[in-house]
């Protein structure tokens, strides 16, 4: 007997989209958590990257520039993503198939953020990192955790450091190092953002809805700048079991 709610097997899309993540503004960060918090994450990360940098999946290249002047940038994504995330992006080399376009051994660093969870193979994605990046290299992996179904239906998973581990671990990369984005306030801020967003940012058809949601929206700006600022603060405090997402660094070994 079927249950009186919606098949969500039979979901293609979303009931409401965030606006795409072109650059990330000062403004963008601070009320996007998990684009802020990704931000955070890589401003070190990237600071000492030299060489080769391959973003595999690199959709509008929003990290770019926190890369050191002198450091080549390749962006890759495949061929699809503008008829599936909206994203078509100067500079970037479109692909189809599971085999990047890039040689063996060719990056000094692969970055490859809030992509895995769009990938089909993990493994063979993570595999492709291996084969792409020079020994001693690193690989810069971030995901989400606690996160909305996104980019429907093409969200298949969401990876606990165990997971992440395992993952890293079985395709040969070593001394891997995963962190939590936020905690469980931070999640509890995010969720109560987004019950707001879609009265701010409405997106209904007529103009009429557009303006009824808009006057309900403001009556909620209040609680949505309190929860943004309630999340911002709570990012000074230790993830914990619950978080945003996680940043995987590890790194291949030199023989």
């Amino acid at each position: 007997m079927a249950l009186k709610r919606e098949n969500q097997a039979n979901r293609q899309k979303e009931h409401w989209q965030p606006p795409p993540c072109i650059a990330l503004s000062g403004l963008r960060r601070f009320f996007d958590l998990q684009a802020g918090t990704v931000w955070n994450d890589l401003v070190p990360l990237l600071a000492k990257a030299e060489g080769t940098l391959l973003d595999a999946g690199c959709g509008a290249q929003p990290y770019r520039p926190l890369l050191p002047p002198g450091v080549r940038y390749i962006g890759i994504d495949q061929l699809s993503a503008e008829a599936d995330f909206g994203y078509k992006t100067p500079h970037t080399i479109y692909y189809s198939g599971d085999r990047w376009p890039v040689e063996n051994g060719v990056a000094d660093t692969i970055l490859a953020t809030e992509t895995l969870e769009h990938v089909r193979d993990p493994r063979g994605f993570i595999a492709e990192a291996f084969r792409c990046v020079k020994g001693g290299g690193r690989l810069i992996l971030t995901v989400p955790f606690s996160a909305r179904w996104h980019y429907i239906p093409r969200d298949y998973f969401r990876y606990t450091p165990s997971g992440l581990n395992m993952l890293l671990a079985e395709s040969g990369f070593t001394d891997v190092e995963i962190y939590a984005r936020g905690n469980s306030v931070t999640v509890a801020s995010l969720k109560c953002m987004a019950l707001a967003l879609p009265f701010l940012i409405p997106q209904a058809d007529s103009l009429f809805e557009r303006f009824a949601y808009m006057m309900a929206g403001a009556l909620m700006l209040p609680w949505f700048l309190f929860f943004s600022v309630l999340g911002n603060i709570s990012l000074a405090f230790a993830g914990g079991d619950d978080c945003l997402g996680y940043t995987a660094v590890a790194r291949k070994p030199k023989s």
